[in-house]
């Protein structure tokens, strides 16, 4: 009986936590109208999130470099008032009620909101921006849905927008009759940059990704007298620049990455400095490149532990050797990941979109 009881209640959990999952995913209430004869704008839609996620920064991002090389763009919050404040911005941001799309514009629209795509409206051209290929299906029933969704259904859907050559390889192989085109992150190089001084003896990571697994290797490395040695630096609710200066401060970063369409903290981890060792999370494989860190195997306990017992080895025996791999690390992330590159792919991607709308 009270395993029956329980069964229940754990039931009844899973369903609410669905429906609410599924509540933030609806498309906020957007006005259409006419062609104004203004210079068409590109919306970002964003969602009022409950922590910091870096697809957010993301957005923010995109919009502010859109900005700055001619192009009309904002970040649409279904709140208005909201702006995200983990990180310094001057983002032009709107809420859905002040914004009125017309067929010149662009409504671009995070993956998150695959279950809720079919809401939007008629006489608007739409982008989907996939910052995560592996999750485009996550929330969409096979036995409810034709082929081709979430997007089959999208009215003006023009093209999709990847992170990584990875995600883009994966949307091009899934959607061959849809547009794909890449828009790489960016590494901020006057937060993420190596420390004038040697790291210290610490593992940096961060908590919310694979809890489990991570718990299970710090148990591990316990038990093999590794944690009495070397200090840990969780990462959580920090801000950016607070984020920086603890990889910055720390010789190891691990990775704990899972279906990530780039993944960027470890990414960032490199640009500061650290030595990486984890898990590449499939979209982040473009730039774990050893021997500048240590990729392992998706979920292979065993090799992740002995990587970073070999890596922690290798800073004891020789410190400044060590240090070398992630300052050749942080070069190259950087370089590739550049404010620069990201423009010209953006210029890329939107110029023939906004040409054709007139």
């Amino acid at each position: 009986m009270i395993r029956w009881a329980t069964g229940l209640a754990r039931g009844a959990v899973r369903r609410y936590s669905r429906a609410a999952d599924l509540r933030w995913r609806r498309l906020p209430h957007l006005a259409v109208g006419r062609r104004s004869g203004d210079r068409p704008t590109v919306y970002y839609l964003a969602p009022v999130p409950s922590g910091i996620f870096g697809g957010i920064r993301n957005l923010y991002r995109h919009v502010d470099n859109l900005n700055a090389v001619g192009i009309s763009a904002a970040v649409v919050h279904p709140r208005t008032g909201y702006r995200a404040s983990w990180f310094a911005n001057d983002t032009r941001v709107l809420g859905a009620s002040e914004v009125v799309l017309t067929p010149d514009d662009l409504l671009v629209v995070p993956e998150c909101y695959g279950p809720g795509l079919g809401a939007v409206p008629d006489g608007v051209r739409v982008v989907v921006f996939n910052q995560g290929a592996y999750i485009t299906f996550d929330h969409v029933p096979f036995d409810t849905t034709r082929a081709g969704a979430p997007y089959a259904d999208v009215p003006g859907l023009v093209g999709l927008l990847a992170v990584s050559r990875d995600n883009a390889e994966l949307l091009r192989y899934t959607f061959p009759d849809l547009p794909v085109g890449i828009a790489r992150p960016v590494i901020d190089p006057e937060l993420f940059h190596p420390s004038g001084e040697p790291p210290a003896r610490r593992l940096a990571y961060l908590t919310h990704r694979r809890p489990e697994e991570r718990e299970q290797l710090r148990h591990t490395l316990r038990a093999r007298g590794l944690l009495e040695r070397w200090a840990e630096a969780p990462i959580v609710g920090r801000s950016e620049s607070e984020t920086a200066a603890i990889m910055r401060g720390s010789a190891i970063f691990l990775s704990f990455s899972h279906r990530e369409g780039f993944g960027l903290p470890p990414a960032e981890a490199m640009a500061s400095g650290c030595f990486v060792v984890g898990y590449a999370g499939l979209g982040g494989r473009e730039y774990f490149e050893p021997p500048e860190c240590a990729p392992v195997p998706d979920g292979d306990l065993l090799a992740f532990a002995r990587a970073v017992e070999a890596a922690c080895a290798a800073y004891d025996d020789d410190p400044e050797t060590f240090r070398k791999a992630g300052l050749a690390a942080s070069e190259r992330i950087r370089a590739r990941y550049s404010v620069e590159a990201l423009r010209a792919e953006l210029l890329d991607f939107y110029t023939p979109l906004l040409g054709a709308a007139r």
